[in-house]
């Protein structure tokens, strides 16, 4: 048997342990190490070695952490709870003024962390009870929510760009400067909907009621100031470094990590149980996608060095399709494996394995990465499997699932609007990270 075909067995056992519930991470190593074995010898050894200390010395995962430690706190500590209200109380009179709150409160958020569980359970937390006492529509609520918390996978400083920067060879820098346009674009496009549909009908998003408004425009004022700015200021100005070149991802993280924590000291906001659940969880998430980033970068070494990646390369290009065509078939099949899988084995896998491919069409990596990011935040909102759905469905009982999922189709049509306009116009990506480092 050839090794291009043992590769595509191993890629065939994996992906049927991983849908059978198998642990991601133990089930890569294992078939790597048995299919590695089969094909390749000792030599297989060798590569797991050779993997796993290369993610051990990568500097820049190392900013994974500090972005989740930066995300937790600001969850635990209640500040994007005080940035939600000032906002919320400054648009009072606004129609829609809670989708807003929440959009630009995720928007926000999303600069801060990429996990979407924690950002869609939160919105919803924070956001949920004011929008039913204030009569909202359940549907676009719940799409709200969910489609604002699935922006910090695509806003920088998002984890799944930093861990999908040493995969596909670009520097995490570019991949932040790519995704600021079209992060934007999509918040936009959900404020921009919800905005024109509750004017047209105030009936889904009225004005706040006046039992729910701040007293006067200077308690708003202050609680803005003093609560919203300095948050809004340490989030910004992390990114902003990094951007700039005055810092790298790790020491930014750090950096943004230290200033969240002094403000949440600051506030009074902090509390050692607070702190200790922050440290955990950054402690739990970290470990899994830094074991999960060894692994696959094992599995992935072995199947390209059984040829199987290559020869798929070359399969593919005999087919004699435009670039174009072949870039949106590559899209569709990561949007697939998106209902069912969560981001990172389609970054650690799938994505390796399409690579050699982009590279031969001559599609630009930095393009390509930003496409694959807003691809797979669209199937976070795809049902029948959007996980978005049952994390909402969680924190607010009192919707069901087919309100939460009927919202959440409106907003992944939008989704699908952005991905074509950035499709068509890939500037949209490639123009900022062109500007600031070239």
């Amino acid at each position: 048997m050839s090794p291009e075909v043992i590769g595509f067995l191993a890629l065939a056992a994996l992906f049927v342990a991983i849908f059978i519930g198998f642990p991601i991470a133990f089930t890569l190593i294992a078939v790597a190490l048995a299919f590695g074995y089969w094909a390749l010898g000792d030599v297989v050894l060798y590569l797991m070695t050779l993997q796993v200390f290369s993610v051990m010395r990568d500097p820049t995962l190392a900013a994974v952490p500090f972005f989740l430690f930066m995300g937790f706190l600001l969850e635990q500590s209640g500040l994007m709870e005080r940035l939600f209200r000032g906002i919320e109380h400054l648009l009072a009179d606004v129609r829609g003024s809670l989708y807003l709150a929440v959009l630009v409160t995720a928007t926000i958020f999303a600069a801060a962390t990429g996990i979407v569980g924690s950002s869609v359970t939160l919105l919803g937390v924070m956001a949920a009870p004011a929008m039913m006492k204030s009569g909202y529509d359940v549907r676009m609520s719940a799409g709200a929510i969910t489609a604002g918390g699935t922006l910090g996978i695509l806003i920088p400083p998002s984890v799944m760009l930093i861990v999908m920067g040493p995969v596909v060879g670009v520097p995490t820098t570019y991949l932040f400067a790519a995704a600021v346009f079209p992060g934007l674009m999509l918040a936009g496009l959900y404020i921009a909907y919800t905005l024109i549909r509750s004017f047209f009908n105030p009936r889904l998003g009225p004005p706040l009621p006046m039992e729910e408004r701040a007293e006067n425009f200077a308690i708003v004022l202050k609680e803005l100031a003093v609560g919203v700015v300095p948050v809004v200021i340490v989030i910004l100005a992390t990114l902003g470094v990094i951007l700039a070149g005055i810092a790298t991802p790790t020491d930014a993280g750090a950096m943004g990590a230290f200033a969240v924590f002094l403000l949440t000291l600051l506030y009074r906001q902090m509390s050692w149980e607070r702190l200790k659940k922050a440290v955990y969880a950054t402690l739990e998430v970290s470990c899994m996608i830094l074991l999960l980033v060894a692994a696959s970068n094992f599995f992935g070494a072995v199947f390209s060095r059984l040829g199987s990646a290559t020869w798929l390369a070359e399969a593919l290009l005999t087919l004699e399709m435009t670039p174009i065509v072949m870039l949106l078939l590559i899209l569709a099949i990561i949007f697939i494996l998106g209902w069912p899988l969560e981001w990172v084995p389609i970054v650690l896998i799938v994505v390796p394995i399409f690579l050699p491919l982009v590279k031969q069409l001559g599609i630009d990596l930095v393009w390509f990465s930003t496409l694959v990011a807003v691809c797979l935040q669209t199937a976070w909102l795809s049902p029948p499997v959007a996980l978005s759905a049952y994390f909402l469905k969680g924190v607010v009982p009192e919707w069901g699932l087919k309100d939460i999922y009927l919202g959440m189709l409106q907003f992944m049509g939008l989704q699908l609007v952005g991905l074509g306009i950035l499709l068509a116009f890939p500037a949209l990506a490639t123009w900022l990270p062109q500007y600031l480092f070239q």
